[in-house]
């Protein structure tokens, strides 16, 4: 999963990208963007590692794209930046509010300018379309062209009426029609309210959400200079800055929430390993995600909590209180359950 950080210039995307990945932005990779990880904070995987002390760890990890930042009323340049942000999954985008930004305005601007740009790739795709059915086809071709239309169509008229494509459901025509496309309004999306200090106004989160956006808040930059202090130090200087929760926490929570993510758990003395999987899925996509083979040669999964597990101190006791599952590849995942995959290939 690739998160993209993006806005306008002066936002403090980047700034966030440091604080979340450790890295310091690379100027040369601006217009391009520049991709770091960060591991996902998890209590239930540290009680894990503590409970089946293995030799090694692997905790869940988050891909983050600094996108470039686009420029206010300037489309010709924007709608490069937006093609390369279409790379990303989900969007964060991060708007500076110490300086009398109103965050709906710039919200509702960006996603103008996340229409423009996607009514430009199936605008295109639909003239290139009519040409060809305006040619001698066989009746089969034609028929398939035709659905394809009618798909992006539907597509078009949404935008066209300024409304993004965020939790419309598609038919399998329209999936298969714009998929190409990485659409951007079709991505999930939230808002980081960059902050001065550690005071946030609940009327402007509120608001954002009153527009259907999640919505954050954080002093970006005051997280980042403590991050930078000596470790026995940060914690006195953000307790007199009054930051009770890191930026980072809120954001990954948040970004959970719009993605729809759970974590399961494959563990043994020699890995405890955490794993994200979309909410709602199968013990045989979680299969897959661990490894193609454990999906071609699924069995079965084993399946229990990890909260039982910790609660009842042993696989044993799990089993005697009768909330250890054997599961077929259609059973779905919960968030922290642990389970083995049973395959033969």
């Amino acid at each position: 999963m690739k998160i993209g950080l993006a806005g306008y210039q002066g936002s403090g995307k980047s700034t966030l990208f440091e604080l979340l990945s450790g890295h310091k932005p690379d100027v040369s990779k601006s217009h391009l963007g520049q991709v770091g990880i960060t591991t996902v904070p998890d209590e239930r995987f540290d009680k894990l590692v503590a409970f089946h002390k293995p030799k090694k760890i692997s905790p869940a990890k988050i891909d983050l794209f600094d996108t470039p930042g686009l420029m206010k009323g300037d489309n010709t340049h924007n709608a490069q930046r937006l093609g390369i942000i279409r790379e990303s999954s989900a969007l964060a985008q991060v708007i500076a509010v110490f300086n009398g930004v109103d965050p709906v305005a710039e919200a509702r601007a960006f996603e103008d300018d996340m229409i423009l740009a996607d009514l430009q790739v199936v605008g295109n795709r639909i003239e290139k379309l009519k040409k060809d059915l305006l040619k001698p086809r066989p009746a089969t071709e034609k028929d398939e062209l035709n659905a394809e239309l009618g798909a992006l169509e539907f597509v078009v008229n949404k935008l066209n009426n300024g409304e993004t494509l965020r939790g419309i459901p598609f038919t399998e025509v329209q999936d298969k029609a714009t998929k190409s496309f990485a659409l951007l309004t079709r991505k999930p999306k939230m808002v980081v309210l960059n902050t001065a200090d550690s005071t946030v106004n609940e009327k402007q989160i509120a608001d954002l959400k009153a527009i259907g956006i999640t919505a954050i808040a954080g002093p970006v930059g005051l997280e980042l200079e403590v991050a930078s202090l000596p470790e026995e130090d940060r914690t006195l200087f953000a307790e007199e800055m009054g930051l009770t929760e890191s930026c980072r926490s809120k954001l990954l929570r948040a970004i959970f929430e719009i993605t729809e993510q759970i974590t399961f758990y494959t563990c043994d003395e020699k890995e405890v390993h955490a794993w994200l999987l979309k909410r709602g899925s199968s013990a045989l996509e979680a299969a897959g995600t661990i490894h193609t083979d454990l999906a071609r040669g699924f069995i079965r999964a084993e399946v229990m909590s990890t909260d039982d597990l910790l609660r009842l101190g042993s696989e044993k006791e799990v089993k005697a209180a009768g909330l250890f599952r054997t599961e077929g590849k259609e059973a779905l995942i919960r968030d922290g359950d642990e389970i083995v995959i049973r395959f033969s290939v």
